[in-house]
């Protein structure tokens, strides 16, 4: 299996039974324990469902059945030091299904509060999502006290558990559908102190851009008439993904202002790869006008998909200034391997230039399987 997968192994099933069992000496963890030899040819995911249900049905068969001793125990072993890493993953996972399962109200919130106290440990962003999903209201209003935690682990739940586009974790609608409901809470973070909080802040609000580049914008122009050192790296990192679709305010607003510019390329080194390889290419950028141009240089893959259509992806390359007359060569290299995340297919694929968010320079070649 791979190493991502490993991260919940059968040692790790056999330390979190045995604090467990330490801590919670009323339950019988046998479930909990026989996990550990099912976790072969499974994924990172599966493992993580897999054992959240062995911890369930354990306390299923408990004396006191339920959420309030799930949440009992995980408290206890949270006196313990070696309670943590990736096997608090599935713990939250459990202590969710056990407070949604429940209904009861004072549940729901406690459930929310236990996931901060687990977030530290290992990031409950995951689990949280289906307390999101259940009651947006009252999710949403806690996270907005995490954000005035002084745990940044805390601070950070507040932001990477609400992402729109979390990876990993499930969608949660609302959070799509009402784009403006997680912006005060970027509001309390964006002048975090932790670079670990800010980069959260950072993402969540590239995710938001996907469908509400508007509000994202506004935001961003806000919080650049009241930034600190660190406001105008993120605004750069949350608007990213706007900068590469050439959203003309997001451009605006880092400085990036339309130009006369003349493009010459891309000239490919090849027009025929077998995979793996590497394809380099080159191209000019000449600022024709009569002042400073800012230009946010980018290019345009554009892959062969299974069915034969073509998806595209941006890549960044640089951000450049030019005065008038001044030309810039670049040469940049693109590798073309088989990954997990990324599967090639034969056929003609495209290169292309982007400026500003500005095609420029479509080139074809040829990609072949060994």
């Amino acid at each position: 299996m791979g190493a991502m997968n490993e991260l919940i192994n059968a040692g790790s099933v056999r330390t979190l039974t045995r604090i467990l069992g330490q801590t919670a000496p009323a339950i019988r963890w046998d479930r909990t324990a026989a996990a550990a030899s099912g976790l072969d040819r499974l994924v990172l995911r599966a493992r993580t469902d897999l054992l959240a249900g062995a911890l369930v049905a354990d306390i299923a068969g408990s004396p006191s059945p339920g959420y309030a001793t799930a949440a009992r125990s995980f408290r206890a072993a949270l006196q313990v030091p070696e309670f943590t890493g990736w096997f608090v993953w599935p713990v939250s996972e459990a202590a969710v299904t056990l407070a949604l399962d429940s209904g009861a109200a004072g549940d729901f919130d406690d459930c929310l509060a236990l996931m901060a106290a687990l977030t530290p440990r290992l990031t409950s962003e995951f689990a949280v999502r289906r307390l999101l999903a259940r009651d947006p209201e009252r999710a949403l209003a806690a996270a907005r006290e995490w954000a005035d935690s002084a745990d940044e682990h805390v601070r950070r739940l507040a932001s990477e558990g609400t992402r729109p586009y979390l990876p990993w974790a499930v969608r949660v609608p609302s959070l799509i559908q009402r784009p403006q409901a997680t912006i005060p809470i970027l509001d309390a973070l964006y002048r975090d102190p932790s670079e670990y909080v800010r980069r959260s802040v950072a993402n969540h609000l590239n995710d938001l851009a996907r469908h509400a580049p508007d509000p994202v914008v506004d935001t961003a122009r806000r919080w650049l008439t009241a930034p600190d050192a660190n406001t105008a790296r993120l605004v750069r990192h949350g608007l990213r993904t706007l900068v590469k679709k050439g959203h003309p305010d997001a451009l605006a607003l880092l400085g990036f202002t339309p130009g006369q510019v003349d493009v010459s390329g891309p000239s490919l080194d090849r027009n025929v790869l077998t995979l793996p390889d590497e394809l380099a290419f080159t191209f000019a950028v000449t600022n024709t006008g009569n002042g400073d141009v800012r230009l946010a240089l980018d290019y345009r893959v554009h892959y062969r998909k299974a069915n034969g259509r073509e998806s595209a992806k941006v890549f960044k390359i640089s951000t450049v200034t030019l005065g008038p007359g001044e030309s810039r060569s670049v040469t940049k290299r693109h590798a073309f391997r088989q990954m997990t995340t990324r599967v090639h297919y034969p056929g003609v694929h495209a290169l292309e230039l982007q400026v500003n968010g500005v095609a420029q320079g479509r080139t074809e070649f040829l990609v072949e399987l060994p």
